[in-house]
């Protein structure tokens, strides 16, 4: 006599209410696999997480009040035999490296086919690693190269308080009379974080900063000088 197993339980946390439910019903049709919780946000996600103690979380990287990433460190400092699968339409080398860091067990893209995400919940529930086959063609490339893809360095204290007051929209000359700092060391923060974020505009980092979990998502105009 066969034994059926449990299905695998599944908290799904994405802000789109119409992408989570086609993610719902594209997982449940499988036949075993469980979605027990969804949410909107990062917040609810890690009060779900903890209530419902799933065997996989299917998280988004950009969310509000906490990112995928975020809810990621979360989970392994708190609930360490909790599977973490990354499902999200960004590729870019800093989400990627800051999903690694963080301790995912999975990333995929939500390109990906409905047979590719419902193994890639069966392979995190396994213990195993899942990356997109774009993402390990990039690393690959990597590696090959020599090169190494880049690491996201976190931001210092005084490069977070430039970079919020940035997304508010405050220009340099407003940031320094904040701070109480010179222009001329508002511009070199700003360069130093461009940097580290590989971006190329105020707007461009503000939007890695954000999906990184590292500043606020209630941003203004910003303006680009």
């Amino acid at each position: 006599m066969t034994q059926t197993l449990p299905p695998i339980r599944v908290l799904l946390a994405d802000d789109h209410a119409v992408v989570r439910a086609g993610i719902r019903q594209l997982l449940e049709h499988s036949g075993d696999i469980q979605i027990v919780a969804e949410a909107s946000d990062g917040e609810s996600a890690q009060a779900l997480i903890r209530q419902h103690h799933p065997d996989v979380a299917v998280l988004d990287i950009q969310m509000p009040k906490a990112s995928g990433i975020e809810v990621t460190r979360w989970v392994r400092a708190n609930l360490p035999d909790v599977g973490v699968l990354i499902l999200t339409a960004y590729n870019d080398d800093p989400y990627v490296m800051a999903v690694l860091q963080a301790g995912a067990n999975g990333y995929v893209l939500k390109t990906a086919s409905p047979e590719e995400l419902i193994q890639a919940v069966h392979d995190v529930h396994e213990g195993k690693s899942v990356l997109d086959a774009s993402i390990t063609q990039k690393l690959m490339a990597h590696m090959f190269s020599g090169s190494k893809l880049p690491v996201v360095d976190e931001l210092t204290d005084r490069e977070l308080e430039v970079l919020s007051l940035a997304a508010k929209g405050f220009t340099n000359k407003a940031i320094g009379v904040q701070l109480g700092i010179s222009d001329r060391t508002v511009q070199g923060h700003l360069a130093h974080i461009f940097d580290k974020l590989q971006a190329s505009s105020r707007t461009e980092a503000v939007m890695r900063a954000v999906s990184l979990g590292w500043i606020s998502q209630n941003v203004g105009t910003i303006t680009e000088e």
